[in-house]
């Protein structure tokens, strides 16, 4: 099992998610206040004309230190690591029970395009940090289907206007639980509902030499693009392509383990700054650098690719070896993060074998491209005696070197031929586990992962031959007798999140996940229930 060594820090992720100071603002913010929405004939909200008076204290109004001069600058675009901007906002009308935030621009067809579809903010909150992230509900943007953050992306040149607009609601908005929620649909359902509305416009010109203009960037984009089993993004500066995913797959995920410590995927945070960096102009290094612990590279499917080792190098053991890894060769790490160890079997069953001859499936993180078993030729990948990898002209992915998994160990590099990002050593920062190790890795056998269609519970389920101990806080622990058994986890939303967030323990976190141990009826609690936040 893959272990880190990093300091346990209170925000999400390594990314400040502490609230940013609500109702200042530095001297280039922005301001502008916005009179009650209107709902048109559809029901869609239009956001009524906003004036650009400077706001009084008792004026609902929005303001961002992110804005210079009335502009967003490229780091929160597509053109940069994509983060999202800080906003803070006045307190909304007294009837307020919660807030929404929608990002629109209007791409000259008639039509209104949204970036950022979030709701259901708590009415305690009067600002989003940068790189806000676990706060509220993420909805689809107009280039879903991922809900995230959609940086602008303008395939045109020139400048385009951004409007963030905050909705002070007085009730939930209703909307389809089953699907991710689109931009045009929690506009129509909070029109009935809305007390007051909060904007803020501002301006991006692209320019011929943006970084996501690049051949480089715009293949990894179209590599993304042919996932079917998670969603990621990119956005690139010159430098760097900034690879964001929540680090989730969705193709089956913990099934087959036979050695586990009872880690399970939670959704990370690797978007904005904390996105991963994939060098967008690689080349062979002078000399090459070790990849004997942690991440060393990103599959399309927005999931890091570790190293075949456990933490601290390979003399702890490889994990496939030890049969910690699931039948797509990923498991969950210490900060309850999925990742794969080996090729990533379920991502490429997806395409032909030979698809991946000629298109990567990921990234080391010296930017060259990770094929699969073959040469673009068909030929079985050659392996020098380097890192693994080998020369031969590829298509997709920068050109000087490739690595291709294999089925025996390393399974995809032994070296980086080129040059790190900052990642590589950077590697704790973007983790933040939200609990302490709750056991050693022990045999278990029929382990699976599924959802609870009743009440959208994740439920692992798994048998062990033998008793074992675990912990819940580190400083407790439970003894469990042979036997088959259920741990249940949910993310928590809503009021009930609010009142964790509200307590001590929790000050600057934003996520929360219930947790309830069962036998394998559910019948029986086999330890207390807990709520872990981060």
């Amino acid at each position: 099992m893959k272990r880190f060594t990093f300091p346990l820090t209170a925000a999400l992720l390594g990314a400040a998610l502490a609230a940013c100071g609500g109702g200042s603002s530095a001297s280039n913010a922005t301001a502008i206040t916005a009179p009650a929405a209107t709902a048109s004939a559809t029901g869609a909200v239009i956001p009524a004309t906003t004036p650009t008076t400077t706001p009084t204290s008792t004026t609902f109004s929005l303001l961002s230190t992110a804005a210079v001069n009335g502009a967003l600058p490229a780091e929160y675009t597509c053109d940069g690591p994509a983060s999202t901007p800080a906003l803070s906002w006045s307190a909304g009308p007294t009837a307020t029970t919660e807030y929404a935030l929608l990002m629109t621009t209007l791409p000259g067809d008639g039509s209104t395009k949204y970036n950022w579809v979030l709701y259901g903010i708590p009415a305690t909150k009067t600002s989003l940090a940068k790189d806000s992230y676990g706060v509220g509900m993420l909805g689809v943007g107009s280039d879903g289907p991922n809900a995230n953050y959609q940086a602008p992306c303008s395939q045109g040149l020139g400048e385009k206007a951004y409007t963030f607009t905050v909705y002070a609601l007085s009730a939930a908005p209703t909307v389809s639980s089953s699907t991710a929620v689109s931009g045009a649909a929690l506009a129509a359902a909070m029109a009935p509902i809305t007390v007051g509305t909060a904007a803020l416009t501002l301006t991006y010109n692209r320019t011929a030499t943006a970084g996501g203009l690049g051949a480089n960037c715009l293949a990894m984009a179209s590599a993304l693009k042919a996932s079917t089993t998670g969603l990621a993004s990119v956005g690139c500066d010159s430098t760097y392509g900034y690879v964001a995913a929540n680090g989730l797959a969705t193709h089956a995920m913990m099934n087959g383990i036979t050695a586990s410590n009872l880690q399970f995927p939670l959704a990370q945070n690797f978007y904005g700054a904390n996105a991963w960096k994939i060098p967008l102009n690689p080349a062979i290094a002078a000399t090459t650098t070790t990849a004997n612990d942690g991440p060393i590279g990103m599959a399309i499917n927005g999931v890091p690719i570790f190293n075949p080792c456990k933490q601290g190098g390979c003399q702890n053991g490889d994990t496939k070896v030890l049969g910690e890894l699931d039948v797509c060769n990923g498991h969950a790490g210490r900060a309850d993060d999925y990742h794969y160890h080996a090729a990533p079997t379920c991502l490429m069953a997806t395409k032909p074998a030979a698809y991946w001859d000629t298109h990567p499936l990921g990234w080391a993180l010296d930017g060259f491209g990770i094929f699969g078993y073959n040469n673009p030729d068909g030929t079985v990948a050659t392996r020098d005696t380097v890192c693994g990898g080998n020369t031969t002209a590829v298509v997709g992915a920068p050109a000087g070197y490739s690595y291709h998994v294999t089925d025996t160990t390393p399974y995809v590099l032994a070296c980086f031929r080129g040059t790190p990002s900052p990642d590589l050593a950077g590697q704790g920062a973007k983790y933040s586990p939200i609990r302490q190790p709750p056991v050693t890795p022990f045999p278990v056998s029929a382990m699976t992962l599924t959802t609870d269609t009743s009440d959208g519970y994740q439920v692992v389920q798994f048998t062990s031959a033998r008793s074992f101990v675990t912990t819940e806080t580190g400083t407790d622990s439970y003894t469990n007798a042979a036997g088959t058994y259920k741990i249940r986890y949910k993310s928590v939303t809503g009021a009930a999140l609010t009142a964790l967030l509200a307590t001590a323990q929790n000050s600057n976190k934003s996520a929360c996940w219930n947790f309830q141990f069962t036998n394998s009826s559910g019948s029986a609690q086999t330890q207390p229930p807990i709520s872990y936040c981060r």
